[in-house]
């Protein structure tokens, strides 16, 4: 990875960083516009970078809401690497991939807190996760085309 690419990646976290203040009412405080970034970086660098971006953006917004769920985040962070991991190589059939990150996100990552907490913890988080997870995929399919012409000088993915 050259340094060029790595100055982006970058970016894309402080993109998090940024999408992170913007909350979506929750029960719990995390959810935030911080994925988006991700799914920018998957869809031009491929899953690794993606996923870089996607648990580094869920850390940052975790410790911005107060971490919450404490040391819990560290599984979400996972969850969302491998949902941006997944993002990035179904790319080129963008419904595909929005459609598995939106129910990945908002439907599968919360099922392992149905076992830590309850299932009306799991049924509370739900809908502002689909909300959340709709509005970052929305927000990274009316960027990627835009701004994919600034990014590929030289350090998109093929």
């Amino acid at each position: 990875m050259n340094g060029r690419k790595i100055s982006l990646l970058a970016v894309f976290v402080g993109l998090s960083v940024v999408g992170a203040f913007l909350k979506i009412p929750a029960i719990i405080g995390s959810v935030a516009l911080d994925a988006f970034p991700a799914l920018l970086a998957a869809a031009f660098f491929g899953g690794g970078p993606g996923a870089i971006v996607a648990g580094a953006g869920h850390m940052i917004s975790a410790l911005l809401g107060g971490m919450p769920m404490g040391p819990l985040h560290i599984v979400v962070a996972v969850e969302m690497a491998i949902l941006a991991f997944v993002f990035a190589y179904t790319w080129k059939k963008k419904w595909l991939a929005s459609s598995l990150f939106v129910f990945g996100n908002a439907i599968l990552a919360p099922i392992p807190f149905i076992f830590i907490y309850d299932w009306a913890f799991y049924v509370a988080l739900v809908p502002s996760l689909l909300i959340g997870s709709i509005m970052n995929t929305a927000v990274a399919l009316l960027l990627i085309p835009r701004i994919f012409h600034v990014a590929s000088k030289g350090v998109v993915k093929e």
